[in-house]
């Protein structure tokens, strides 16, 4: 997964579950070419934190490789996937093993541990319904846009086109495309600026040019506006947030610590004022005349 698309999908799904677990990203997985694009481990010390997750949490409680696609998955993919996730439990299991036994050797303790690694979930993401891999793994609605395949196999299937539009399913619902992306940027836009959807999204959809090539029918319009407008908004406050820190920076190596009354000026300041400031800060002797020279 090289492109923006797929680097986004990971780059969402590690930070949102970093909020109750340990994930990983480009996990190697030995004797094998592959690696697993997300891989999670619940922490029981943040188990709280999964309720507020909605579909993305109930899909963490257990050790899981995700494996997000941009288009919907054919079963020859999904079949790679399901060996990664079985060489993956292999490695998992030798790992256990190692650590038992060495030191002492207990050929028993170590069969133990072997044993006691759980075998991890695949948790398969698309946007369509792939109707050869439901069939082939006989795959069961346990809610809407979930599935589940026969037990033993521990295969999730998430239909993104079917998922609820609820904020329980925004995070996944951002990984979609089209008319489903745009949809999901409209949900995030209406959040308040602190609900945590907003924070971990943001700055990656700003970060891999996201949504503004999502180009809107005549009837999405408006809300295809509304987003940019939230886009441009967000990256004007993300260079005044980068303009305020380097100014700071500046500023204290020249001058020292500064005044509270200096460091609220500088916050308060818009992007003009930031950067006629910044230009003046080599050149100053004393730092009233970095605020206080006239324009």
């Amino acid at each position: 997964m090289h492109n923006r698309d797929d680097q986004f999908a990971k780059n969402i799904l590690r930070d949102a579950l970093s909020r109750a677990c340990a994930p990983e990203t480009e996990v190697e997985v030995l004797a094998a070419t592959q690696k697993i694009d997300v891989y999670s481990v619940p922490d029981p010390a943040r188990a709280a934190e999964r309720a507020p997750m909605g579909l993305l949490g109930d899909l963490s409680a257990e050790p899981s490789l995700f494996e997000p696609f941009h288009d919907t998955p054919t079963l020859h993919k999904v079949r790679r996937c399901i060996n990664k996730q079985h060489t993956w439990h292999h490695e998992l299991e030798r790992r256990a093993r190692v650590a038992a036994s060495s030191p002492p050797a207990d050929t028993d303790l170590a069969e133990s541990a072997q044993e006691a690694v759980t075998f991890p979930a695949l948790v398969v993401i698309g946007p369509g319904r792939p109707e050869t891999v439901l069939e082939a793994y006989g795959c069961k609605p346990v809610g809407p846009g979930v599935y589940h395949a026969v037990w033993g196999l521990v295969l999730r299937v998430i239909v993104l086109a079917e998922l609820p539009r609820t904020r329980e399913t925004l995070l996944l619902r951002l990984l979609g495309a089209g008319r489903l992306l745009r949809e999901a940027l409209g949900d995030l836009a209406a959040l308040s600026d602190d609900a945590w959807e907003k924070t971990i999204a943001t700055p990656l959809l700003v970060h891999f040019q996201l949504g503004n090539n999502e180009h809107a029918t005549n009837q999405e319009n408006d809300v295809s506006a509304e987003i940019q407008a939230w886009f441009e908004d967000y990256q004007r406050k993300l260079r005044n947030e980068v303009g305020r820190g380097l100014l700071l920076r500046q500023l204290r190596a020249r001058f020292g610590e500064l005044p509270v009354v200096t460091v609220a000026r500088i916050e308060a300041a818009d992007m003009a004022d930031l950067e006629r400031w910044s230009e003046r800060v080599l050149s100053a002797q004393a730092l009233d005349e970095v605020l206080d020279a006239p324009s």
